[in-house]
């Protein structure tokens, strides 16, 4: 037996053919099974992120799809950061889902087809100073207690494909048995 979360919904979508820091905003993207973003630069099924692919080019592409929480944008106004979606990488922004409190291996529905299974939280890089002064320490930071919170969206690995909109409805799939944290991919 498998139980859900209340659903989200699809903000934006957005895709990249070339290793650019941001991402364009377009009207809808095509997730391919095993691939990731039709067109985007780190759809494959081995890594296609540049740095991991120099380490070890015939490793698993468990970043096939980027999530970021719209939550996370409204957050940040406050400290002077501007965000907007597709601006952090990310191919789907979402809205109504906790994204970083997903178990791994959750599996997240995405309009009437697509399927993807979650599989870490995403490392942030200093890239991400480079787009706005200091925003790395809004989105990686340590607690009191030394407990490192990250806020820089989860990835994914696309399990059926299917075309993916803005408005569309997301369904939150727990996986079956213990339910074990996300660790960075």
């Amino acid at each position: 037996m498998t139980f859900e979360r209340p659903a989200g919904t699809v903000i934006s979508v957005s895709r990249d053919d070339a290793h650019r820091f941001s991402k364009p905003v377009v009207g809808s993207i095509r997730l391919l099974a095993g691939i990731g973003v039709e067109g985007d630069s780190h759809a494959g099924a081995t890594v296609q992120h540049l740095y991991e692919k120099k380490r070890n080019p015939l490793a698993r592409n468990l970043c096939q799809v980027h999530f970021m929480a719209a939550e996370l944008f409204d957050d940040l106004a406050p400290t002077g950061y501007i965000v907007a979606p597709g601006e952090l990488g990310e191919n789907v922004t979402t809205a109504g889902i906790d994204l970083m409190t997903l178990p791994l291996g959750t599996r997240l529905h995405l309009g009437a087809e697509a399927v993807v299974s979650i599989t870490g939280m995403r490392s942030p890089c200093s890239l991400i100073n480079g787009y706005q002064k200091g925003l790395m320490k809004q989105l990686v930071k340590t607690d009191a207690a030394g407990t490192v919170q990250r806020r820089g969206g989860i990835m994914g690995i696309v399990v059926t494909g299917g075309v993916v909109n803005p408005g569309d409805g997301i369904r939150v799939e727990l996986p079956v048995g213990e339910q074990l944290p996300l660790g960075v991919v």
